[in-house]
């Protein structure tokens, strides 16, 4: 199974948007990522704000390049480019990060579904493999 079918499995089974998208590699970065992206679901708490699996995506970043230091600019700026880059990749692709845009709603907050949540887990996933290589 690659990682795209592991998110996918994990979104079908309940877990969330940003939990599915982590979920897919928690083989690599354990299963406790899967309790730290809980909140980040339905575009940030369900306020419908950025995409939670766009959210799950920039947390890989964090993940794979982060040494948890804070005065690590050189780091940190590398996390920064890296995590622009996936959000253009992923806009390219859907035309927005915003979970209510993506979703459809209308003012009245109305859920269109104009792009299902699976679509944007699978393509977070394969977004978060093109750059950041987490499988060599």
């Amino acid at each position: 199974m690659n990682r795209a079918e592991k998110a996918r499995k994990l979104f079908m089974s309940g877990y969330n948007c940003a939990e599915a998208v982590v979920g897919a590699y928690s083989d690599i970065f354990g299963t406790e990522i899967i309790r730290a992206a809980e909140g980040f679901g339905g575009g940030m708490g369900k306020m419908r704000l950025t995409c939670g699996a766009v959210s799950g995506m920039f947390m890989l970043a964090g993940l794979k390049y982060s040494k948890g230091e804070p005065k690590d600019i050189e780091t940190r700026t590398k996390i920064y480019e890296t995590i622009r880059e996936m959000a253009k990749r992923f806009e390219d692709k859907n035309g927005t990060i915003v979970c209510g845009e993506l979703l459809g709603l209308d003012s009245d907050g109305n859920n269109g579904k104009k792009r299902p949540c699976i679509g944007c887990v699978e393509d977070c996933v394969e977004i978060a493999a093109e750059i950041l290589n987490l499988d060599e």
